[in-house]
């Protein structure tokens, strides 16, 4: 069943929250870039916030598909995506506070990648063995 507009903002913040946390734990506590820092759940948070605005989009899009369905590649796209809108609220255009600390890019591609391509394949493989019904409640958990 295709997702509802709910089911995929219960997703998003239930993977983010428990999958986007554990990833961005060892980048926090500077085990990846040798500098401890909280920035990179406040990068966590602005992909849950924004993810949300963005999923509204993404579903009104989805309607006007043939089969109301939204494939892995086009989810692959969406992350490319919203990598791009993040970075560039970081680091060009600075309109997404974050504490005065400089990233490098490449320890910021890094987390976003990891913490994108986890929750990616624990949406595709895990959420559905956990919650088994959860395919066929549109995405919703609750």
């Amino acid at each position: 069943m295709t997702p509802t507009l709910l089911g995929r903002w219960q997703t998003r913040l239930l993977l983010l929250a428990t999958i986007g946390v554990i990833v961005s734990l060892p980048f926090a506590m500077g085990l990846i870039d040798q500098r401890p820092n909280l920035v990179y759940f406040w990068i966590l948070g602005y992909v849950a916030i924004f993810g949300l605005i963005w999923d509204v989009v993404y579903d009104y899009l989805q309607k006007y598909r043939w089969d109301k369905d939204w494939p892995a590649a086009y989810q692959l796209v969406a992350g490319i995506w919203e990598l791009g809108f993040i970075l560039c609220g970081v680091t060009v255009f600075n309109f997404l506070p974050l504490p005065k600390i400089e990233i490098p890019l490449r320890v910021f591609l890094l987390h976003y990648s990891l913490v994108w391509l986890t929750v990616f394949l624990a949406s595709q493989s895990l959420m559905r063995i956990i919650f088994p019904r959860w395919r066929f409640r549109g995405g919703q958990w609750l």
